[in-house]
């Protein structure tokens, strides 16, 4: 091969750097869990609603705030991660954990300020939602969502069920610490490698 050839080969490579958010990236997708998530929960908690329109008030409320809850909420606070491409490991589970602490700032203000709710009490609310958001991200970074995305929501169930039957009881805790816990952990388990594979040849 001529000393010409390589060059070209040379000129033909695409060095594509790691993404690391800056800061107006990072705000716009905290005030997208905002302005974004909290509608399609909104939009299709008013579906499941209606869906269950015809059970008994109390099933009813249930079903919505045990089962459909956790499946909708989770899947809401992600959403807008999945237009995202050339990410990181690292940079799209930063951005996942930033989408949920926006939702769960958003859903601390409607329990505290509008249904009075006692504030120390959703406090840990708002860590909850980050790192189950972030967990999800993770999913999607390892090209895994629905195991990562089932493990979000077993943790919501866990929290929902327990708020309902036992309030202040274990699994609260349980449901918020395996959140805290398994968000840092797989934190650390990331790494600045693209996530789709074609950009990994040239990271």
């Amino acid at each position: 091969m001529s000393k010409l050839h390589k060059l070209n080969v040379r000129k033909d490579i695409v060095v594509i750097k790691p993404h690391r958010p800056k800061f107006k990236e990072k705000m716009f997708f905290l005030i997208s869990g905002i302005i974004v998530s909290v509608p399609m929960t909104l939009l299709f908690g008013t579906l499941s609603d209606n869906v269950l329109g015809n059970l008994p008030l109390i099933f009813a409320n249930l079903l919505s705030i045990i089962i459909f809850t956790p499946f909708i909420e989770e899947f809401a606070k992600v959403f807008p991660l999945f237009y995202r491409h050339g990410e990181t490991e690292r940079s799209i589970f930063i951005l996942g954990f930033l989408v949920g602490l926006g939702f769960g700032i958003s859903e601390f203000f409607i329990y505290v300020f509008v249904l009075g709710v006692p504030f120390p009490l959703r406090v840990p609310g708002i860590l909850f939602h980050a790192a189950s958001t972030s967990i999800v991200a993770y999913g999607i970074a390892k090209k895994n969502p629905l195991t990562f995305y089932l493990i979000a929501v077993g943790l919501h169930l866990l929290n929902n069920f327990s708020a309902v039957f036992q309030p202040g009881s274990l699994g609260i805790i349980i449901a918020n610490l395996g959140a805290y816990y398994l968000s840092w952990n797989f934190y650390n388990k990331t790494s600045e490698k693209f996530i789709d594979e074609n950009l990994n040849d040239f990271s």
